[in-house]
């Protein structure tokens, strides 16, 4: 599901249903995300058929029961970008990650 503007609470939990996590992949640079995905890649693929570029794709998970937040996806392993970890290593963007995130979500 593709999200350029902050969804409703509702439409988040029907979304989230009974789940305990979902994953996500955030594009810094145009502020959008797309959720709900099976694997990562996958919503990294409707971003990219929607203009987004990789360099600003990075993957996250939302856990809607508790509201919390991590930016671990093997996704995130990018070595051409300095990171080669599953974790989103540059403070400044995982900074711009999660306010991404805070501002499409009600969390």
């Amino acid at each position: 599901m593709l999200i350029k503007e902050k969804i409703s609470k509702e439409k988040f939990a029907e979304t989230a249903k009974d789940a305990d996590m979902l994953k996500l992949v955030v594009d810094i640079e145009k502020e959008v995300l797309s959720l709900d995905c099976v694997f990562h890649v996958d919503c990294a693929d409707e971003l990219l058929r929607t203009g987004s570029k990789g360099k600003d794709l990075w993957g996250a998970n939302v856990y809607p029961k508790e509201k919390k937040l991590d930016f671990s996806a093997v996704f995130n392993v990018k070595p051409h970008y300095n990171n080669r970890s599953m974790e989103v290593q540059d403070a400044a963007i995982r900074g711009k990650v999660e306010a991404v995130i805070r501002k499409l979500l009600p969390l």
